[in-house]
């Protein structure tokens, strides 16, 4: 039995669906990986950045996919602050914004 591949004897369609596949893959491992790098160690699944690693670069395809999947813990909440200014101050016009941030035109006058 030879197992010499001729790859000319490969569709071309099959060619560019490997191809797509390939690019794919050293897509969302790049992508996984730099997730994982900037992820804190409290928020991966199972504690440890290296097992994902791992699992990212040897299960090929499916690697990333389990680790977007379930490897990343959801972001702990954080407060929100309070609704924000009151209604009165939301409604101030332009020239009283740039006077509380710069000064009344009498101010910048002065001698």
């Amino acid at each position: 039995m030879s197992s010499n591949l001729d790859l000319s004897t490969i569709p071309l369609g099959v060619l560019i669906g490997l191809g797509v596949v390939l690019l794919l893959e050293i897509t969302l491992d790049v992508i996984a990986l730099v997730d994982l790098y900037r992820r804190p160690v409290a928020s991966v699944a199972l504690g440890n950045k290296w097992i994902w690693v791992a699992v990212i670069l040897l299960v090929n395809l499916i690697g990333a996919i389990l680790y977007f999947a379930i490897g990343r813990r959801p972001a702990p909440a954080v407060e929100q602050p309070s609704a924000g200014p009151s209604a009165p101050e939301r409604t101030r016009s332009a020239a009283e914004i740039a006077d509380a941030l710069y000064g009344s035109d009498d101010e910048t006058k002065r001698p």
